[in-house]
This record gives structure tokens, sequence and C-alpha cells, in this order.
């Protein structure tokens, strides 16, 4: 049997329990590191790697969560430092592309912040092992792979197997059909799904409004797992789960990769107490990863939310 990398993983302050659990997932070659996030008076980093001498000839990862652009520079600094301190390998884990919804370009001025982002990171130094291997889970725009140089090997993992093994653990498993809200995520997803019964919804515009309806599949007497990379507001979720409902779904409930939910928009989807609050409880099971840690920690224990952890995929990924 092929004898495991030792890693040396490093991890933002953010994403502190999710390393926590990736190296839980391998204990006897991933071992973590830290780091001193200090900053100076003027809000500016001040940082200080420590055991740096000791990672020389190592491999070494670090865990990143790039949740808001405060946080991005300081991070950088370190991602760029690292590779430079004679490592044997360099990882990056940055599990959610934060920019990924905004690649298009619609009109002249329009700002592909998504290939912005790539050009940063396709700028880390190479370290004695060559280019960085970078890791990210359901990246929202496929062509988006396309956008990073030479000097980054990208790695395109997905939350899929995670929401399988969850579906496959239900008292309902056989009477489950997959929905994908528009063509996109279908195109994204239908190939790791394929051997569920499917739904598939799309959007049209009636005068200033957009619309949601089936294009194909059957949801009657169902339980209809919505499949995403990501929400943001849940707009799109709320107005699948009517027309779902209203086609005779028995239950519907919804997984994303990635649960941003901004400005507490998770709030919608969470059950009502019995305190004359009402119970509306559109959504069954709402499942996210632990990709954003700070939605996490905000859902946490509260229905119709799980998360579904990605530390056993990561610490798999980090061997590769």
């Amino acid at each position: 049997m092929e004898k495991k990398k030792e890693i040396s993983l490093f991890y933002c302050m953010e994403a502190e329990e999710l390393a926590r659990n990736v190296a839980a997932a391998h204990p006897d070659c991933i071992h973590l590191q830290s780091i001193n996030w200090r900053s100076f008076d003027d809000g500016f980093p001040n940082l200080f790697i420590n055991n740096a001498h000791d990672i020389r000839g190592r491999h070494v990862a670090f865990l990143a969560s790039f949740s808001s652009p405060a946080v991005i520079f300081e991070q950088l600094s370190v991602i760029f430092a690292l590779p430079r301190l004679f490592v044997a390998s360099f990882t990056l884990v940055l599990p959610f592309f934060p920019t990924g919804s905004f690649e298009r370009m619609e009109e002249e001025g329009d700002v592909a912040t998504a290939f912005t982002m790539a050009r940063i990171l396709s700028n880390i130094p190479i370290s004695r092992g060559g280019p960085t291997s970078l890791v990210i889970y359901d990246i929202h725009a496929l062509q988006e792979r396309f956008y990073f140089g030479d000097h980054v090997l990208p790695c395109f993992e997905t939350g899929i197997p995670l929401l399988k093994q969850r579906l496959g653990e239900l008292p309902d498993a056989d009477n489950i059909i997959v929905a994908f809200p528009d063509d996109g995520a279908w195109k994204r997803f239908y190939k790791q799904l394929q051997h569920f019964p499917m739904v598939i919804c799309t959007k049209v515009r009636d005068g200033d409004k957009r619309i949601v309806r089936i294009k194909e599949g059957n949801p009657a007497g169902r339980h209809v797992v919505i499949v995403d990379d990501l929400v943001q507001s849940g707009g799109t979720l709320f107005e699948c789960q009517k027309v779902l409902a209203a086609h005779g779904a028995a239950k519907v409930s919804a997984y994303v990769t990635h649960g941003v939910f901004p400005k507490r928009s998770w709030e919608r989807f969470a059950h009502r107490n019995s305190e004359g609050e009402g119970t509306e409880k559109p959504f069954a099971y709402f499942w996210i990863t632990d990709s954003c840690p700070l939605t996490v920690k905000a859902v946490s224990g509260k229905a119709p939310f799980e998360v579904l952890t990605l530390a056993g995929s990561i610490a798999d990924a980090l061997q590769i």
C-alpha cells in the first residue's frame, strides 16, 4: 500500500473548525500548523508563520476562506509566503471560489471579478515541488477552469457524493427525485446524479418578473431535492419550491454546496417556532457543506439546516 504524504496544514482563523476536522480525518499524516494573525494599529496585517524553519522540505497546505474582501489580503500574504519557505509542495484549498458568479461581461465596462481572482491566484510563487495545487469545490461556471494560468494546477472537486450518501440514509430514499432550478444547474450536476429521476425547472420572463416553471419531469408524490451549487438570497429556491408543491410534490428539500446567505438571508428558510409565529415549513431539509464557515456557525442546530462536512474529501484531495 502506498505510504500517505505527511502534510503540514495551515489555516485562516475562520476555517479553524474545518481544519481540525480535516486533520481528524487523517490524523496519522495531516499535522495542523499555526499562524499569528495580528494587525498593526492602522489595521494592516502583521503576520507571523510559526515553525517556518521546520516546514522546509515538507508538503504544505493552506485552508482559506475568502468570505469578504477584508480578509482576502491577509490570507493572500500568507499564501504567497508559504511556497517560498523551501517546501516540497504547496496546496491551496479554497472550498468556495467567492467571485465565481461574477464571470460574465454583458456590456462594455462590466468587470469580471472571477477572472481577476483567478489571475491573482495564478501568480502564487512556484514551490520547490512545482506549481501550486488549487483545490476548489463546485465552481460556479465550468469555463472558469480556463481562467487560471500555468503556475497553478486547479483541482475541481464536488460535494455531490456527500449529498448522495445522505439521501441514501433517508427513510424515503426510494422515493427521491432530483430537481434543478435551471439549465445551468442541470449541466453542472446531472452526470453525477443520473441514477435519480429528474425535474428540470426554467425561469421565464413575464414583464419585469421572472417566473419559474417546470420544463421536464413530474414531481407528483415524490420527495423532491433541489440541487444547486450556491445560494445567495434564496429567491429562486423558494420559487422552485412553490412550483414543485403546486405540481404535487410530497415534500421539498434543497442541497447547495455553498451556503453564502449574505445579510442572514438563511433566516427566511428557518422553521418557525410554535410560539405564535406560524408553522410554515416549505423545506423538509436544507443541506449545505462547511465551505462557508460563517454560515455554518449561524445555522448550527437550526432546522431545516444540516451541514455535510467536506473534511474527509479535503483530506483525500491533499493526498493527490
